[in-house]
């Protein structure tokens, strides 16, 4: 398969060489973040993605900002539903889609919790957030599409504006959602450019695809929506050595004090309790033994100290691709891909995996239809 799509993260909360040990943290700053956005746009990595909970900068104004010193790569930004008014967001995200001359994406994020959300001063329910987020996509693309006042009535908004600009990239910027809940899926059916899913065997991705592909056709969308994987990589030039390396990373580890969370196992209970995509992580990592392995290269183990997205793929060059094409063989094109630490991770990943898939690669963001 062609048109294949790499992504990488930003790590605004912080990196880490070994994610049990504070000692090894390596904090946020301008440099840090500097040096993992030159590697990933050097690289040939097509899009960045943005992280956001209480410890991360903010990802909008972190985002503009890089943008205006990379050449190529798109910032995936998160739109937290309830967060911000929808036409300030189609407004905002249209205006950088102009000035970066195409380069935006859009992650939507209902949040992982409700005591998370809550926190932030935003009282509404999972369910109440997953409304607004439809509403506010719907709101975003009316906006775009209109010279007229769009006449909006809905549940939680009513909108009769026209705005400026539009957003270069038509019908609009590309949506990425990744959500293993039942509005999740359906929403992500309904908008999502690109449905992401957290690491999972490739044979259970294979069956999900057939599935949201079924649920986007209600909308007929069965073929414009398209899949993608959020998964953490860990390579190296021998299979000994990756796994060495992959071992290192949670070494001393405490299961389930997490690293990217500032409230422990409070923490761990207000995400179970909301988060089914977390849930099917935490699960996949119960069922992978002592060994914490799904599949010969697919590992649990950063699951034990980071909640999202903690399925790493470990090995050689080679047989990362070979896992990769796995998922490429069950539908996927895209891959938002993160490492420890992150700008060596980039450089590694760019020079010794990407080069397997030439001929393959999308020359640009994966575009909406």
């Amino acid at each position: 398969m062609t048109d294949l799509t790499f992504g990488w993260f930003l790590p605004t909360s912080g990196d880490s060489t070994c994610l049990a040990d504070p000692a090894q943290r390596i904090a946020q700053s301008p440099e840090m973040f500097e040096e993992v956005v030159k590697a990933a746009d050097e690289g040939g990595f097509k899009y960045l993605l943005m992280p956001v909970n209480a410890s991360c900068w903010e990802a909008t104004v972190t985002a503009a900002f890089y943008a205006a010193r990379t050449e190529n790569i798109a910032p995936l930004i998160a739109l937290r539903s309830g967060y911000c008014n929808p036409s300030l967001s189609a407004k905002m995200y249209a205006t950088l889609d102009q000035l970066t001359g195409g380069r935006l994406c859009i992650n939507l994020i209902a949040g992982i919790s409700d005591d998370d959300t809550k926190a932030d001063g935003i009282l509404d329910s999972k369910q109440v957030r997953y409304e607004k987020m439809d509403e506010e996509v719907e709101i975003m693309k009316r906006l775009w599409a209109s010279n007229e006042p769009i006449g909006y009535e809905g549940k939680h908004y009513q909108v009769n504006q026209v705005i400026e600009p539009k957003p270069l990239q038509q019908p609009h910027p590309p949506f990425f959602l990744g959500g293993g809940s039942e509005q999740a899926m359906e929403i992500s059916a309904k908008h999502s450019t690109v449905h992401l899913f957290w690491g999972d065997k490739p044979e259970v991705i294979a069956e999900k695809i057939k599935d949201m592909r079924q649920r986007a056709a209600k909308y007929g969308r069965g073929d414009a929506i398209g899949f993608g994987m959020r998964l953490q990589i860990v390579c190296a030039d021998t299979e000994e050595e990756a796994w060495d390396e992959a071992h290192r990373l949670i070494a001393g580890a405490t299961k389930f004090q997490l690293y990217n969370s500032n409230k422990g196992q409070e923490a761990v209970e207000s995400i179970r309790k909301t988060s089914e995509a977390n849930q099917r992580v935490w699960q996949l990592l119960e069922e992978s033994g002592s060994e914490m392995k799904i599949h010969p290269h697919l590992w649990t183990g950063i699951s034990m100290v980071r909640s999202g997205a903690g399925i790493a793929v470990v090995g050689t060059p080679d047989q990362i691709a070979a896992t990769l094409d796995e998922f490429v063989d069950a539908g996927c094109t895209s891959f938002c891909l993160s490492g420890f630490p992150h700008a060596k991770a980039a450089r590694l990943f760019s020079t010794k995996v990407m080069p397997i898939f030439k001929g393959r690669l999308a020359d640009g963001i994966p575009q909406a239809a």
